[in-house]
């Protein structure tokens, strides 16, 4: 337990005699403990936090189960229970993860627009499959990633080569729409050859312009030598 002392707010001075008034300004004393912990309480709001999520995942499962039934008992052709479900899993990710969860917010920003593209692919299959989600959405989320990075890279100049994972990433990612293209999954490609064109100059314009940098960054990420 901490030392007991009294501090005067007039004269901003801590006094440790056993008195109720500053000997300076006649003032009353306040009394505080050296050494307690003054800040707030952070693992008493995460643990609220994180109640809100169970109890909203609760809510989630059991609103999805009346729903299903609900859509299973008047089945008109489309299982829209799915859409409702999908978007309220959604919300809670966000809760969950971006609020709660202490991972980065690189980490953050991809789950998040990733798990937005599929809830919009779910949307176009569970609507009748019009393949607009796999033709647009995704590499439009692509983009909009990319678009992420450079905003990010110019708020934090000073430590930019740290998002050249990143930018790997994000090739790779739009990598996948043209492999859907080569199996007809993707019927109209532009907006994919966009996307990867994006990705892959956005990477190649931070290796030039980082020089070497980027070059060290790229080695002591590979444990390169």
């Amino acid at each position: 337990m901490g030392y007991i002392m009294s501090k005067c707010r007039n004269c901003n001075v801590e006094i440790k005699d056993k008195t109720d008034v500053c000997p300076l300004c006649r003032c009353v004393l306040e009394k505080h403990t050296e050494g307690k912990n003054t800040y707030p309480d952070i693992r008493f709001m995460t643990r609220r936090l994180l109640l809100a999520c169970r109890i909203f995942l609760f809510v989630i499962l059991l609103t999805g189960a009346t729903l299903f039934a609900v859509n299973y008992e008047n089945y008109h052709g489309v299982w829209w229970c799915a859409i409702v479900i999908a978007a309220l899993l959604y919300l809670y990710l966000i809760l969950r993860f971006a609020i709660v969860d202490d991972a980065g917010y690189k980490a953050k920003i991809i789950v998040l627009t990733l798990c937005g593209v599929l809830f919009v692919v779910l949307v176009d299959f569970v609507t009748g499959y019009r393949g607009w989600s796999v033709n647009y959405v995704i590499p439009g989320g692509i983009l909009l990633v990319d678009i992420g990075i450079v905003v990010l890279m110019i708020v934090n100049v000073r430590n930019w080569q740290s998002y050249l994972l990143f930018q790997i990433f994000m090739i790779l990612c739009s990598l996948l729409p043209l492999i859907f293209w080569r199996f007809d999954i993707v019927t109209n490609p532009l907006m994919s050859f966009i996307a990867l064109g994006v990705s892959v100059f956005l990477f190649l314009g931070t290796m030039i312009i980082g020089d070497r940098r980027a070059r060290i960054e790229l080695k002591r990420r590979f444990h390169v030598r």
